[in-house]
């Protein structure tokens, strides 16, 4: 394995950091412009923060040099009870400042959550297998990092520039030159604390990326935490875990670092000017400065400039940052997955080659596991009907699950019309139907038309005929009447999922168990209405009739096969004469006490026969 290269590389980061800032600017132009009302108004409140600051330097000045000073209390008094009622209207602003973000902080989460998940579902669709846990953190952590970060940022923003104004419009009403003295430590301080901005970008760009990869490895641990248990993978998988875990501690301790730099340019902005002022206070003083108007200044820097821009330089190392990072992960769309060569290579021609087909095909769960499926070569021709049989756990939900590509095979190869298997073909060219059937909240039609959007009323009145939904049309009263999937049974599920993928008719369909809440009529119903389409049908079959029906029977006993029809697995196969036997022949549907074709509640088989169920693989639909 090729070393990864640790040497630094500045300038592609910076370069990337550079794109972030105008990916990010560029997304909250059209954001802050469709909200000019909000911001105007926010202003508006603000410009009380500005008069109290104001009034809060300039009333004490007044008050010692035309009062207390120049033998006068009661006017000293008055000037210091003018600053006090400043702070009145300022807190009474808090009211209408807090009303106003809100509109500005909660259309950015529910915007970013609804970019997360939009994309999560687009990247699903398109490559499948490549679907990580980036959008959970997105949607769970991200979004509220970005949220609370954007309010603080707003707060202290807002709050720093009319503070600032109205202290530097206090110490020009007071003495101008004050400012040749406050100035300089100011513009230092900030100077050092801007060049730190780009580089703690980085690090909590670092930090993200290392939670993200923890998040993907957490989330794929607790997935497969059976298959790891079986294949002995437990301490291979703690060793990554802390790999991932130790990858985040560097990173934060190096955003820690370069906080410690953030700490000198606050001690600049907030200590050094208050400290030069009184260093600097004989001067002033000899050149015409009044007492009234140093402490004045001396009010300003310790009780306006200095919290303000503490807090604001505060709140961008510890938010601003990690805030420009997060909006960066929102707008800087994923790398698609890798694909190979061949995806860049147009389809070969269809003709007569197999729809689907295994090559010497191994899987297993697991380096140290026994295979499931071992050096499998199989094809399914167009318009072929096979059945799968065989125990439970004998691998018949595995090879559904590779024959649809929702598996990766750990050895051989798995082709699509020839070629190798690619998620961006998934969804046209199989469906894949577990046991389990997927029904969501809305209307009949909507769930019907769930794989193909475009489906016509005729379409959809076709597949009801051939398939029997008309009981639950009836029961529901229309296509558009509102469908609650715990209302309907197990085998009403299982119907509106053979519906939906009926109407999409793709090349390949693998029924995994899936009329197994039907009574054994509906289920010859269903079956035939699927091998009258001009796919191919894969079923995984539960019920011996199922298997009769086929044209080919695959055998399977772990990595042992045996493909043929019904009459020469008789005679060939011990194992099929043996699950022949423990199926005992379907009920009559006028003796199973039901109506012809009304979904069940449950399986058709007898008490020997139970050990043929097997688990399904993960729920596509």
């Amino acid at each position: 394995m090729k070393a990864p290269n640790t040497a630094p590389n500045t300038a592609p980061n910076t370069a990337r950091r550079n794109g972030a800032l105008t990916r990010v600017t560029r997304d909250a132009r059209p954001f802050l412009r469709a909200r000019t009302g909000t911001v105007l108004r926010l202003a508006g409140w603000s410009l009380l923060e500005f008069v109290q600051t104001f009034l809060g330097g300039f009333g004490v000045a007044r008050a010692l040099d035309h009062g207390f000073l120049a033998g006068r209390p009661l006017t000293g008094l008055l000037w210091l009870a003018v600053a006090a009622a400043a702070v009145l209207p300022a807190q009474l602003a808090t009211r209408g400042v807090f009303g106003r973000l809100a509109d500005l902080v909660e259309p950015l989460r529910d915007g970013l959550v609804r970019r997360a998940v939009s994309r999560a579902l687009s990247g699903a669709l398109a490559h499948p297998a490549g679907t990580t846990a980036r959008s959970l953190s997105q949607v769970t952590h991200q979004s509220e990092i970005a949220r609370d970060g954007w309010a603080g940022l707003v707060l202290t923003l807002r709050s720093f520039v009319f503070t600032v104004a109205g202290a530097v419009a206090g110490l020009l009403a007071l003495e101008p030159r004050l400012l040749l003295i406050v100035l300089p430590p100011l513009i230092l301080g900030a100077a050092l604390f801007l060049a730190t901005l780009l580089p703690m970008a980085a690090r909590q760009r670092d930090y993200l990326t290392a939670d993200e990869a923890y998040a993907a490895h957490a989330g794929q641990a607790a997935a497969d935490l059976r298959d790891l248990a079986a294949a002995g993978a437990a301490d291979r998988t703690v060793a990554e875990s802390r790999d991932l875990a130790d990858d985040q501690v560097r990173a934060s301790r190096s955003l820690a670092r370069w906080s410690g730099v953030r700490v000198v340019a606050l001690a600049v902005c907030g200590r050094f000017p208050p400290l030069l002022l009184l260093l600097g206070a004989p001067w002033l003083l000899r050149n015409g400065l009044t007492p009234g108007a140093l402490v004045g200044a001396l009010t300003y820097l310790t009780q306006a400039l200095a919290p303000a821009v503490q807090a604001l330089m505060t709140m961008l190392s510890t938010v601003g940052g990690r805030l420009l990072v997060v909006l960066d992960r929102f707008t800087d769309a994923p790398p698609p997955p890798a694909e190979d060569e061949s995806d860049s290579q147009a389809p070969p021609p269809r003709g007569h080659a197999p729809v689907a087909e295994l090559r010497a095909v191994t899987f297993a769960y697991g380096p140290a596991a026994h295979p499931v499926l071992d050096r499998l070569s199989l094809s399914v021709a167009p318009g072929e009907h096979l059945a799968v049989v065989g125990p439970s756990g004998s691998g018949k939900s595995t090879l559904a699950a590779v024959l649809a590509g929702v598996e990766a095979p750990t050895g051989g190869t798995v082709l699509w019309h020839g070629r190798p298997v690619r998620g961006a073909d998934a969804t046209s060219v199989r469906v894949l139907l577990p046991q389990h059937a997927y029904v969501f909240t809305g209307s009949l039609r909507d769930n019907l038309r769930y794989l193909r959007p475009d489906a016509s009323d005729r379409s959809i009145s076709a597949m009801i005929d051939a398939l029997g939904l008309d009981p639950l049309l009836s029961r529901l009263g229309s296509l558009d009447a509102p469908l609650e999937p715990d209302r309907l049974s197990q085998g009403e599920r299982q119907l509106v999922a053979l519906g939906r993928a009926y109407l999409a008719a793709p090349p390949l369909t693998v029924l995994d168990e899936a009329t197994s809440r039907l009574d054994p009529a509906a289920e010859t119903r269903a079956e035939r209405a699927f091998a009258a389409l001009p796919g191919a049908l894969v079923v995984v079959a539960h019920r011996l009739s199922s298997a009769r029906r086929a044209d080919r029977i695959l055998v399977m006993d772990g990595p042992r096969t045996r493909c043929g029809t019904s009459a020469e697995l008789l005679r060939t196969s011990a194992l099929y004469r043996d699950l022949a036997g423990l199926w005992e022949p379907d009920e009559e549907p006028h003796k199973s006490g039901r109506k012809n074709g009304e979904p069940d509640q449950g399986p058709h088989r007898s008490g020997r026969g139970s050990g043929l169920i097997s688990t399904p693989p993960p729920s596509l639909f």
